[in-house]
């Protein structure tokens, strides 16, 4: 049975121009993709009024809150003790966004809650996500 985890959090957006705000976030995670984790800014958050969502790993999270960490579109660091930094890369620029790292953590606590860490072999769901695959092509 599919579980997944849908968070709320405040998170501020670093920016000269307009300047640096607040502005909120969810954060999702979902047994049946157990390797990745989203985050999801409403469109309120973006310049162009539009949603915008994130996917990466659920390590590099979880390196992320102890080291820098990350390699290409996304990088995560700490930044001093009660802050986590996350950094997004598009073809267009980057966003850098600070979330709390408590709330990251929790987050981080409760996914292992519904997929401990060394389990997500378990939960997916190769033949189904193939056959679909080849249904497609």
């Amino acid at each position: 049975m599919p579980h997944v985890i849908d968070q709320a959090v405040h998170a501020r957006l670093i920016a000269t121009v307009p300047r640096s705000r607040k502005v909120p976030a969810r954060l999702r995670y979902d047994s049946q993709d157990p390797l990745a984790v989203h985050v999801v800014f409403p469109p309120v958050a973006s310049l162009d009024g539009a949603e915008v969502g994130w996917t990466f790993a659920r390590d590099l999270l979880a390196d992320g809150l102890r080291e820098p960490s990350g390699q290409g579109d996304v990088h995560i660091w700490p930044c001093g003790p009660d802050h986590t930094m996350l950094e997004f890369h598009t073809a267009d620029g980057l966003a850098m966004v600070q979330f709390p790292a408590r709330d990251l953590r929790r987050f981080l606590m409760r996914s292992y809650g519904v997929v401990p860490l060394g389990a997500e072999a378990r939960h997916l769901d190769v033949e189904g996500d193939l056959a679909a695959l080849l249904r497609e092509a």
